[in-house]
C-alpha cells in the first residue's frame, strides 16, 4: 500500500513522535505559571468527574476518566462535567 514506508502503524507512529516532540517543545516556551495552572485545572476536573461517577455509580451513570475528560473538565469548569453528560447521554 505504501510502498517501501514500512507498515501504516510505523508510520503513525513516527507522526505520533513528532507531533509530541512538537508539544513538549512548545511547553519549554511557554510560562511555567501556564504549565502548572494546566495541571491544576486537569486534576481538578479529575477530582469533578471522580465525584460525578462516585454518585453516579449509584444509578448506573459513569463517564470515563481519562487525560481528555479531564482537561476539558478541567477548562471548562462545571459547564465542562455538564457538556461531557450531555455528550455522553446523547452520543454514547
Amino acid at each position: 500500500m505504501f510502498g517501501g514506508f514500512g507498515e501504516f502503524n510505523v508510520i503513525l507512529a513516527y507522526v505520533f513522535g513528532i507531533i509530541l516532540l512538537y508539544v513538549i517543545g512548545r511547553m519549554f516556551l511557554m510560562p511555567i505559571k501556564l504549565i502548572f495552572r494546566l495541571i491544576y485545572n486537569g486534576l481538578i476536573g479529575g477530582a469533578m468527574l471522580w465525584a460525578l461517577n462516585f454518585v453516579g455509580l449509584h444509578i448506573g451513570f459513569t463517564i470515563a476518566i481519562n487525560p481528555i475528560t479531564a482537561l476539558v473538565a478541567g477548562f471548562l469548569g462545571l459547564p465542562g462535567v455538564i457538556l461531557l453528560i450531555l455528550f455522553k447521554l446523547f452520543v454514547a
